[in-house]
């Protein structure tokens, strides 16, 4: 299996402020963040924060975390609107 390179900042979707809440929540790899769960990350930025986050950061974490996962991903789904379109569609309330 080859080496993956990439840093966070080289992941679609992730700029500076998704960076700042990264290192907020000690993810400092793209290998860190293929071991995590968005939603969790999610509840712990809220927490870690004291403030309901934008419910597209969360789409952020999920664009973010399977694209560490899997360096293949297809580009269209690298994108945060992506994950919004399925939370949304799933009527999922955070």
């Amino acid at each position: 299996m080859m080496e993956d390179n990439r840093r966070l900042q080289d992941l679609v979707s992730v700029g500076k402020a998704i960076l700042k809440d990264f290192e907020l929540l000690e993810v400092k790899t793209v290998k860190e963040l293929a071991k995590q769960d968005a939603l969790e990350l999610y509840r712990q930025l809220c927490r870690k924060t004291g403030a309901r986050q934008d419910p597209c950061v969360l789409d952020v974490f999920r664009a973010a975390v399977a694209q560490a996962k899997d360096p293949r991903l297809p580009r269209y789904k690298c994108r945060w609107w992506y994950w919004s379109k399925i939370r949304k569609a799933a009527g999922e309330m955070i």
